[in-house]
Order: structure tokens, then sequence, then C-alpha cells
């Protein structure tokens, strides 16, 4: 029973996916970061039926490709994306830590915010335009590793606020016991893409691990440690990033 309240914990907070409601209890709350890469495995395999769906209507490479775009949106809501756009806004201010911290709670959007994830979108739309069957394929695992990398920086890392979603996750949470889960279950992810789509699969490994450097660094020089918008920053940064590392894969292979 307690694992399957984790489950609609993990799903409700991070999708909006229907889940049973009930009061949540820490006890629920201990182990709801082990479920989060599987809103990443519900994204993927619905990807796939859009893929599937459109093979067999013909639909165009542009159509498809926007609605893969869209997939991600529906199914959470948007929850990272407005990570990305607070933290967009707080990275292109001028002030101390303290004021980019201020900015990541202001509900009001900003220009900067506007226009990097219109960038983002934009690059997302041309690297899924770009892919072949098993660069998509691959990318579609990263929705998974993505979602297992940022929940073990979750726990494992300085949080720069002491209130907040992720901060109440972290501290909720059985560190060793989540850590190592969401471990396994990268490695698993890890070795099944590495078997079918090797190159396509190591150059998006490799792009998710250079985003992860540079959200750590980000999160600790701009604003003292990690948050939760900062996490979705760093959700819909990889996911593009990888993107692109195999679309340029794709194009040069």
């Amino acid at each position: 029973m307690r694992i399957l309240k984790s489950i609609a914990v993990a799903f409700s907070m991070y999708s909006r996916i229907p889940m049973p409601r009930f009061n949540w209890a820490s006890e629920d709350m201990k182990y709801h970061l082990i479920f989060f890469p599987w809103v990443g495995a519900v994204i993927a395999v619905i990807e796939y039926l859009w893929l599937l769906f459109c093979q067999q209507f013909g639909l165009t490479h542009t159509v498809f490709s926007i609605i893969v775009l869209a997939i991600p949106i529906i199914v959470t809501g948007g929850f990272h994306i407005d990570g990305f756009m607070d933290t967009s806004d707080a990275l292109s201010s001028w002030g101390d830590k303290e004021k980019r911290l201020e900015i990541l709670k202001d509900s009001h959007v900003g220009a900067f915010a506007i226009i990097r994830l219109i960038t983002l979108g934009l690059i997302l739309f041309a690297a899924i335009l770009t892919l072949n069957l098993n660069g998509f394929l691959a990318w579609c695992f990263t929705l998974f590793a993505v979602r297992a990398v940022s929940g073990i920086c979750v726990v494992r890392y300085k949080k720069a606020k002491s209130e907040g979603i992720l901060n109440t996750s972290a501290e909720t949470a059985s560190d060793k016991v989540v850590m190592f889960c969401l471990a396994i279950q990268f490695i698993i992810c890890a070795v099944i893409a590495g078997i079918y789509f090797q190159w396509y699969w190591t150059i998006g490994l490799l792009a998710i691990f250079i985003s992860l450097i540079y959200y750590i660094y980000t999160a600790y020089s701009k604003f003292g440690g990690i948050t939760g918008d900062l996490a979705g920053w760093f959700v819909c940064m990889a996911e593009t990033f990888s993107a692109v590392a195999i679309a340029l894969y794709t194009v040069l292979r």
C-alpha cells in the first residue's frame, strides 16, 4: 500500500495524470522520488504510440514533431517548463543570489523567459525533425534517464532554499534508499538503451551528463544550491540538449 501511495504522490506531483486522492503523510512522501522517472516512461510510451500512429496514417514529419513537443506538456501540465521560465528570468537579471531567488518566487513572466522558451522550443523542434527512427527511440529513453538523474540531484545536492516543494521532497525522502533505487533504474535504462541504440544512446547520455555539470555549476554559482525551478530547468535543458546531440550524430554519421 505504501508503494502504491508513493506512486500516486509521484504522478500527482510531477504529472497531470489522474491519481487517487488521499491525505499525504510523510511516509507517503518518503519514496515518491523513486517513481519520478516513470513519469518520463509514460511520456516516452505515448511518444512511441504517436510515432506508430503517424507511420500507420502517413502523417508528415512536421505534424509528428509538433505533437512530440506537445505530449510532455500535456502529460506534465508544463510543470518543468514553469521552472525553466522562472530560472530563465532569474539568470537574465543582474542581481545577486538573493535577488535571483526572489525572481524564482515571482509569479510574473518576464520577456527573457518567453524569448528563451521559444528559442528552446524551436531548437527541440528542429532536432526532433532531424532524428531518424533509432535516434528518436534513443531520445525517448532520455526522458526516463533525465528524471532519474534529476531525482538523485534532489536528494544529493545542497538546496538553495529551506522551503518549497523540492526541499519538502528531499527532507521526506529516505536518502540512501531513494538514491540507490534511482541509480539502479538509471543503470538498467542505460544498459537497455545502449544495447539497442548504441552510439545514438551514447551521444544522448553524454549530452545528459554535460547538462548535469552545467546544472550543478549554475545552481551553486548563481543560486547557492538547487531549487525546484532549477530542477525543472535542468529537465528541459537536458532533454533538448540530448535531442540536439543525437540529431547531430544522425546527420554526421
